[in-house]
This record gives C-alpha cells, sequence and structure tokens, in this order.
C-alpha cells in the first residue's frame, strides 16, 4: 500500500502500474464542475424526453418504459463503401459497418439507474438481452455501453445508453471481424482456457470470492469487484458465479439478481462523493453473428464500469503523459478503492 509496484492484467495481456503514495500529493490542477442537480424531469428541448422533436424532425413517443430509435447521428452506417485498395502495407484501410442506436431507460430525464426501481433496472436488462439476441443474429460484435454524465461525454441528461453492432472491417485470423478490446479479449481468454482447462474469468470470480479483498458487492449469482488490475481509481468488473457467455443466456433469476447488484454498486458510486457518479460502462460477452455456431466456451460474460473520478467529485484521473506514452498508471490501490466502497452504505444519499 505504500510502495509502487506493477501488476499483470491477464485479460489485456499488458501491465499498470500502481503509485499508491501519489494520492497523498497535494492538488492544483483542474476542478471540474459538479454535474447539475436540478435537471428537469420532462425538457422539451431534450432529444431524448417522450414527445420531443430529436434533430432529424422526428417526434419520439410518449413512451412509458424503455425506448429505442436508431442514433441521429450515427458513426457506424450498414451501407458504407469500400475505400478502395492499399498502394502500401503501411496504409491500409478496410470498410466498417454497423448500426447505432440509442436506448432510454426511463421517461423521467431526473433519474438514473440507481435511483430506478428494481423492476425499471430488469426492463432495461431484459432490452439489452432482446438487441444483443436480435442484431446478434447478423453482426458479430454487438456493444451495449452507458456514458453517465457529462464528464464522460453524455450530451443529453437523460437515462440512456447506446447500442453499437458492428462489422468493424478486420476479417484476417481466429477472431476476425471483432473490434480492437473483443479481439484482445477473444485472445486471451482462449489462451487461458487452453493452458488452465477453464474459463478466465470464471476462475476469477471464485479467487476474488475467496479473497475478499477486493470485493465491493456479491450475490448468490453475482459478484463486483475493483480487479487486481484495475486501471481507474474506482474501476469495477461485475461477473456472474456461473459458466455464462452472453446477456441472453441469463435466467430469469439471474436477471433479477443483476438488477438488485447493479443498483446496489450504483447506489455506493453516487455516495462516494454525494454526487451523480460519472463512468463509462459496457458489457463484453461471447461474439455473435457467425461466432454462434462456434464453441465460445472461454468467454465469460462480464461488465466493465470505468468511473474517472480520483479524490472528489471535482477532481479526475487523467490519463496523460507516462500513461499515453508508456503504460497506465493509477494512485492508490485496489484493495483501497475496494475497502473504500464496500464501507459506503447501499441506501442512495438523496
Amino acid at each position: 500500500t505504500e510502495h509502487q509496484h506493477a501488476r499483470y492484467n491477464p485479460l489485456r495481456d499488458d501491465w499498470v502500474l500502481v503509485s499508491a503514495h501519489r494520492v497523498k500529493r497535494p492538488w492544483q490542477g483542474q476542478v471540474e464542475k459538479p454535474p447539475p442537480e436540478d435537471v428537469p424531469r420532462w425538457d422539451p428541448n431534450n432529444p431524448l424526453c417522450p414527445g420531443a422533436t430529436r434533430a432529424n424532425g422526428e417526434v419520439n413517443p410518449q413512451y412509458e418504459g424503455t425506448f429505442i430509435f436508431p442514433n441521429d447521428f450515427p458513426a457506424l452506417q450498414p451501407d458504407a463503401p469500400e475505400p478502395g485498395d492499399s498502394d502500401h502495407p503501411l496504409f491500409q484501410a478496410a470498410a466498417a459497418r454497423g448500426v447505432c442506436k440509442v436506448m432510454c431507460f426511463h421517461p423521467w430525464s431526473d433519474l438514473t439507474l440507481p435511483l430506478m426501481s428494481l423492476a425499471e433496472i430488469r426492463a432495461v436488462i431484459d432490452t439489452w438481452a432482446e438487441l444483443a439476441t436480435e442484431l446478434g443474429a447478423s453482426y458479430p460484435w454487438v456493444q451495449i455501453f452507458e456514458n453517465k454524465g457529462a464528464m464522460m461525454g453524455c450530451s443529453n441528461p437523460h437515462p440512456h445508453c447506446q447500442v453499437r453492432p458492428s462489422h468493424p472491417g478486420v476479417t484476417s485470423g481466429p477472431c476476425g471481424f471483432l473490434p480492437n478490446e473483443a479481439r484482445l479479449e477473444d485472445r486471451t481468454q482462449r489462451q487461458h482456457l487452453t493452458q488452465h482447462g477453464v474459463p478466465m474469468l470464471l476462475e476469477y470470480a471464485e479467487q476474488e470470492a475467496l479473497r475478499e479483498e477486493r470485493l465491493v458487492v456479491e450475490n448468490a449469482d453475482w459478484l463486483v469487484v475493483v480487479p487486481y488490475w484495475a486501471t481507474w481509481p474506482y474501476q469495477t468488473l461485475l461477473l456472474p458465479r456461473r459458466p455464462v457467455s452472453r446477456l441472453q443466456d441469463l435466467r430469469e433469476g439471474e436477471r433479477d439478481s443483476l438488477a438488485s447488484i447493479m443498483q446496489r454498486l450504483l447506489i455506493k458510486y453516487d455516495n462516494l462523493f454525494e454526487v451523480s457518479f460519472p463512468y463509462s460502462m459496457g458489457w463484453h460477452g461471447a461474439p455473435t453473428g457467425p461466432y454462434l455456431e462456434e464453441d465460445c466456451g472461454h468467454w465469460q460474460l462480464h461488465a466493465h464500469y470505468y468511473p474517472p473520478l480520483l479524490r472528489s467529485a471535482t477532481v479526475r484521473k487523467f490519463m496523460v503523459g507516462y500513461e499515453m506514452l508508456a503504460q497506465a498508471q493509477r494512485d492508490l490501490t485496489p484493495e483501497q478503492a475496494a475497502e473504500r466502497l464496500r464501507s459506503l452504505p447501499e441506501v442512495h444519499y438523496k
């Protein structure tokens, strides 16, 4: 807890430098503005609200639960043309096709997931699974992710996430058609199963449950840890206790317990600095599309949470300098972060 050291991340096959003593240094750098607490429940100028008019002129229905629509400013389109042949191996390009969808969690803009009921969170999980099944029938990778808070690039204060199925363009090798992070996790999990005979993250969950020092919350089906190799200060990893490859494979009871553990974790996040806690999160599971016919037993479903806050609601962790040019570095140990999160109440500060 007092001396710097490096830790290996087997999921990404890289290392992170842990410099726990640096959190004691005085801070005179950038201070963020805390997020507004007076978000209106309904705003006709918010394009995610029921009945609001979006940028393309379409009017949202008066939805009462989850609501899905095509992103009006998509990063991917299904009919993008081929970029043409390269004249040199150092200047390669490939087609990247897909669709981008926005999924609203709730009609009220002043709610976030930790303030929603268990039934409402369960409805979000069910919609995630439905989208993963529907889009995964034809796309090899369906990325579900939530950017919460303006600090993480969320442009509209409304509970929502994005769903981005894609053909990223890379087609060679045993895990072609997958984005960079998915290709990396596919390789490391496949190697671990080959070498050790058990899925990496299933074994990891069992070990963390026994050791307990990085455990944040748990129930019969799930556990949340600050991973041993965490990069961001209060980064967490959400893991099932049994072998599960994809969101759509979850049983009824596991979806209920997932809603519960998500709510407990996110309440703790908000309680840490008594603020609507910003983060980027996303689900990683076995590839789909052509991979549905393959053995993906090396994959274990999991969700990553990457929050940027370090010292308070107004001081964030920056990835600059050494992190960009050498390797990731963190300013407190994962065990310290887990202990602080674990000790927080599970009743929301509001």
